[in-house]
């Protein structure tokens, strides 16, 4: 039988939250080419832990490499290879394992070497028991604080996660509030052109038995503007119950040059943002983009709210629309001082591409902050001044509908966000006509 399998069978832990107790029997690995020594170890440790015995470093390697190992008692002088060498390559395999190192040959150097690496103690031969059982012990407790450490870390990294997951979504779901609620003003507008344009009607027509001649014309006229009106607010709430109606994983095609109208709606109707120099270019060609139509407002909307608050000085945003032909090359989007490109390796790079750009002419952004620009909570402005969370849910629904990044920033020419999208088919012109797009 191996020294492996006669060593192998450890006694079951005791597992709380997935956190091993201190009460469990841990496991001691001893490592020396001198059976003397080994057997006396064994017979000092096997009432307290479960023992392993290895007779030369590549053995301990062995077993560390198939089996959990909380400590081992380490020879530093071994003829297959030295003991600073398994301590190294044991804290290559698992950095947690805490290693007493022993040898009969101190030399300050080899002190110093072994404790650089990380042993956790160093003892002399023939040393006390007492000196040896309170060596292990120490390693023991030490491996247990430090895995107690490492699963309060994990927990503690999974609340975070939940918490900004959760801020993010009720992020979303409240600026897909204040969208919908534009729509509704959108829808609202309209109806009171409609109302007023009736009541006109009825005054003109209502005690008249006969309309003719110039009345007649003013009465078509009305009826044709009201029809106009009717058609905008079946477009605005057929578009948008498409997209309530949309099931996960699903999307209904949406024309990008409709998308930037109502961004520019939506924006002219935002106090912050409704005196400044906005300007959208649209495609000479529409296409469609299948990503969810709000999730496609929000984003572009984001940008460009965060582009007018970037200073408090006039500031100039431009919106543009592109359709891409060829992939992308890497090297065209690369980092470099000033540039951050997120999302490359999910991006699906395949023609043809929608780039949907946000320029703005503010002061740029720091490049020691690029890095962090898209951290949730992250932000540059006041306390109270925002919530941090705009660019990351840019990035969450841009990654969403596998797309990409790209940010360059300027200090003297502001800042550029490139989104890239898989894009669809381009939009007949009657298709363009139907949707209310403005060439």
């Amino acid at each position: 039988m191996s020294v492996i399998a006669a060593y192998s069978k450890t006694a079951s832990p005791t597992v709380v939250s997935g956190l091993l107790t201190p009460e469990h029997q841990r496991t001691l690995l001893i490592v020396d080419d001198e059976d003397g020594p080994l057997q006396a170890l064994q017979i000092l440790f096997a009432p307290d832990y479960s023992v392993i015995l290895a007779h030369g470093g590549s053995e301990a390697l062995e077993i560390v490499g198939i089996r959990s190992v909380d400590a081992v008692v380490l020879d530093i002088r071994m003829p297959d290879m030295s003991g600073i060498e398994v301590l190294k390559r044991i804290k290559e395999i698992d950095p947690s394992i805490e290693v007493i190192m022993l040898t009969a040959y101190e030399t300050l150097e080899t002190a110093r070497q072994a404790l650089r690496l990380g042993a956790r103690d160093y003892l002399t031969k023939p040393f006390e028991i007492s000196t040896m059982r309170q060596a292990v012990a120490t390693a023991m407790e030490c491996k247990y604080i430090s895995q107690k450490i490492q699963y309060h870390e994990s927990e503690l990294k999974i609340l975070q996660e939940e918490v900004q997951n959760q801020s993010l979504r009720e992020r979303i779901a409240r600026t897909r509030g204040e969208i919908y609620a534009s729509i509704l003003h959108d829808v609202n507008g309209p109806l009171t052109v409609i109302s007023a344009f009736v009541e006109i009607m009825n005054n003109t027509v209502g005690g008249a038995s006969r309309v003719e001649g110039t009345a007649l014309e003013i009465l078509k006229d009305q009826l044709y503007r009201i029809t106009v009106q009717v058609d905008n607010c079946i477009s605005i709430s057929r578009r948008y119950l498409s997209f309530l109606r949309e099931s996960p994983g699903t999307s209904t095609p949406i024309s990008v040059n409709q998308t930037l109208k109502d961004v520019r709606q939506l924006l002219k109707a935002r106090p912050d943002c409704r005196t400044k120099d906005l300007k959208i270019q649209f495609l000479s060609n529409d296409v469609t983009v299948g990503v969810n139509g709000t999730d496609l407002v929000q984003v572009i909307l984001n940008l460009a709210v965060n582009a007018f608050q970037c200073s408090t000085k006039p500031t100039s945003v431009l919106i543009a629309a592109d359709y891409l032909l060829r992939p992308l090359k890497r090297s065209e989007c690369e980092d470099v001082p000033g540039t951050r490109l997120v999302d490359w390796e999910t991006f699906q790079n395949m023609p043809p591409i929608l780039e949907l750009s946000v320029r703005d002419s503010g002061p740029g952004i720091p490049f020691d902050i690029i890095d962090r620009i898209f951290d949730p909570f992250f932000s540059t402005k006041p306390a109270g001044h925002g919530t941090g969370l705009g660019l990351a849910i840019v990035r969450r629904l841009v990654s969403q509908s596998n797309g990409c990044i790209q940010l360059r920033t300027n200090p003297s020419k502001g800042t550029e966000f490139k989104i890239y999208l898989p894009a669809r088919e381009i939009l007949s012109d009657a298709d363009t006509r139907d949707s209310g797009v403005n060439r």
